[in-house]
């Protein structure tokens, strides 16, 4: 640093002392580092190397698995032996940081330092939640297809009448697409962060993964909010009408009507039920476990975070297959179903085939079926 003349006096002197000052701890430092020794006593325990091409991970799995502390011959490394140290080194060790947590008001006992969870969360995902995932999908979409190739799509008996009956005033109808389209965002980006690596890196490798995962991320945090809005309207907008009634057992009993006979139900029948429920148990685990997810402060215990992982892909996956079936059905697989979403009416033979005790409320006429007793004696009188 050059310094002239014009600069006041304590400027220049502040320079000069501070070069002195650096100087003077530069050499202590050196002085320091110099002068450390272990001590005289000192036992050579022959760890002054890393661990070799173990990672901490590794090295902290075995010892949860009992295999650090004594050597083996699967070559795990040993805890190192120091004298007076007992020969079962690394069981002590494992109870001391996996002890319970010591309260403010206890006298004695040992802090955690390990959380021994981990290890199983991890094998849970690994070993059964990423591999069986992606085949429970698969395997409801072949037996959609195998249904849909067998029965064939589910026509009105008499066809179409002409005639419609009021079914879904259009709150009701917003409510159902507002919460269908968030539920697909959620479903398609939930997807790809859960399966990414084991399906789509083979076919299009890490890095164009890596972006699409992350974009997928940062959309599904995104419209996680919007979807719970959307449910908690559906919830409260659907509610009357989906609790169970005794119709709905002669319903099962009948298999919906695809087995034998015709199966009477009420506005809603006993599989529609069944899928309100699902969104609504399922959709709000699958909230409640989002926000924790996605505000981990609200909570500390690392457990909680890990059970809602589980708990989050395990409802994704469930209702996204309950969605798979209520959109078949709903649409290409019965006939005259859509319209009730679309225009809000549906048919009056379509009322009568599907919902019978439903349109017997609303227009007050008797609905016979061709199986019923009543209807086989009408077709005999007449004949």
């Amino acid at each position: 640093m050059t310094m002239t003349s014009s600069q006041p006096f304590f400027i220049r002197l502040l320079a000069v002392l501070s070069m002195l000052l650096g100087l003077a701890l530069g050499t202590t430092m050196a002085d320091a580092q110099s002068s450390v020794r272990p001590p005289d006593n000192a036992v050579n325990q022959g760890l002054t190397a890393p661990l070799g091409s173990q990672s901490d991970a590794d090295i902290w799995r075995q010892l949860k698995q009992g295999g650090i502390g004594t050597p083996s011959a699967s070559g795990d490394i040993p805890l190192p032996m120091a004298p007076g140290r007992p020969d079962n080194v690394a069981e002590t060790f494992w109870k001391e940081i996996t002890a319970p947590a010591r309260d403010a008001s206890a006298t004695s006992g040992t802090p955690r330092v390990m959380q021994v969870l981990g290890e199983e969360w991890r094998l849970l995902r690994r070993d059964y939640i990423l591999p069986y995932a992606g085949w429970v999908l698969v395997a409801v979409l072949a037996l959609i297809a195998l249904f849909g190739i067998v029965r064939g799509r589910i026509k009105i008996r008499d066809g179409r009448s002409g005639k419609y009956i009021f079914r879904f005033s259009m709150a009701h109808r917003i409510a159902h697409w507002f919460l269908a389209a968030s539920f697909i965002l959620m479903a398609i980006s939930g997807l790809v962060i859960l399966l990414g690596r084991p399906v789509l890196v083979p076919l299009i490798g890490k890095d164009a993964n890596a972006v699409l995962t992350s974009a997928m991320l940062q959309g599904h945090n995104l419209f996680g909010p919007v979807f719970i809005l959307s449910l908690l309207i559906v919830i409260f907008k659907f509610m009357k009408g989906n609790f169970f009634q005794w119709a709905d057992a002669k319903w099962i009993a009948k298999g919906g009507g695809l087995l034998w006979g015709h199966a009477s139900s009420h506005h809603y029948n006993f599989g529609e039920k069944t899928w309100y429920w699902v969104v609504v148990i399922v959709g709000l685990i699958m909230s409640a476990t989002g926000m924790l997810l996605l505000f981990p402060w609200i909570t500390d215990v690392l457990a909680w975070h890990q059970l809602s992982t589980v708990l989050h892909a395990g409802g994704a996956i469930l209702m996204i297959a309950f969605a798979l079936g209520h959109a078949y059905v709903g649409s290409i697989g019965m006939e005259g179903s859509l319209d009730s979403m679309l225009r809000g009416e549906v048919d009056e033979n379509w009322a009568k085939e599907h919902h019978d005790l439903w349109y017997e409320e609303v227009t007050g006429k008797k609905v016979t079926h061709e199986d019923e007793p009543e209807a086989a004696e009408t077709a005999e009188g007449s004949a």
